[in-house]
């Protein structure tokens, strides 16, 4: 695995990841139990790297055996990448005010993660007009994450992004997620749709050789975000804003049974 960051990661003695066979993620999951924070944005720190060296730490809440769709999603905070600074990252900073894409990869100055990254950061501005916000996880640095942002896209970089990528060198939110490969040390492709409650309305995890949809997020969301607005309705297979819904109960599916 090419990186060109010496300071990038340990994990020197992993397989490319797109040779390795389907891994099961496993299923502990942790639920956040921290109280809704009250700053709106997270706070920008200078990226000093000789002052920030022995701060790479990232934390995930305590883990409980219950399903993560449906459930308050784990609460995280660690360091991130954006706007070329470091940050620091609460993912119970945006309950009550945002929806979150949270999505992670396996290795930073790697192959598919890259169309990935710059998919979602092309889109940003649509996902910005639906009230969400977007975090790209791998367990690397972010010194590492700093050095593919600095680096240009037609050499395999990411350029500017237009939102954070969080440093999980500790493994603990990859793990809190259920998208760890132990034996591996990287996550799988783990996505994340969570509301303005800080629940976990979506996910799917995809084996490591496989990229995501940018357009079936996107389309996800909106059904989420459409039901949440007309609880009384259901989206059917392949919704999109604009085409018909469904009523939960006999009469109503009939009636979209009907009409299509």
């Amino acid at each position: 695995m090419a990186c060109s960051f010496s300071a990038a990661i340990t994990v020197s003695s992993a397989p490319t990841p797109a040779a390795r066979p389907l891994a099961a993620a496993p299923q502990s999951v942790c639920i956040a139990r921290s109280a809704v924070a009250t700053t709106a944005r997270p706070l920008r720190l200078a990226a000093s790297r000789s002052a920030r060296a022995t701060r790479l730490v990232a934390r995930a809440s305590v883990v409980d055996d219950l399903p993560l769709v449906g459930n308050k999603a784990p609460d995280l905070e660690a360091e991130a990448v954006f706007d070329q600074e470091f940050i620091n990252v609460k993912l119970s900073d945006y309950i009550g005010k945002k929806y979150v894409i949270l999505f992670f990869y396996p290795l930073d100055f790697t192959f598919v993660c890259p169309t990935e990254i710059t998919a979602f950061s092309d889109r940003y501005e649509e996902f910005e007009k639906l009230n969400t916000e977007v975090l790209g996880v791998s367990i690397d640095s972010v010194f590492s994450h700093l050095a593919w942002v600095q680096t240009d896209r037609k050499s395999g970089g990411l350029g500017d992004l237009k939102y954070p990528l969080v440093s999980d060198v500790t493994k603990s939110i990859s793990k809190a997620f259920g998208v760890l490969i132990p034996d591996q040390g990287i996550a799988l492709r783990g996505l994340f749709i969570i509301d303005k409650e800080g629940v976990i309305q979506h996910s799917t995890i995809n084996n490591l050789a496989i990229g995501r949809s940018v357009d079936e997020t996107m389309r996800t969301l909106q059904a989420l975000q459409y039901v949440q607005e007309n609880p009384d309705e259901v989206c059917p297979a392949g919704w999109k804003p604009g085409e018909r819904s469904m009523k939960p109960d006999p009469k109503g599916s009939k009636e979209y049974f009907a009409a299509i």
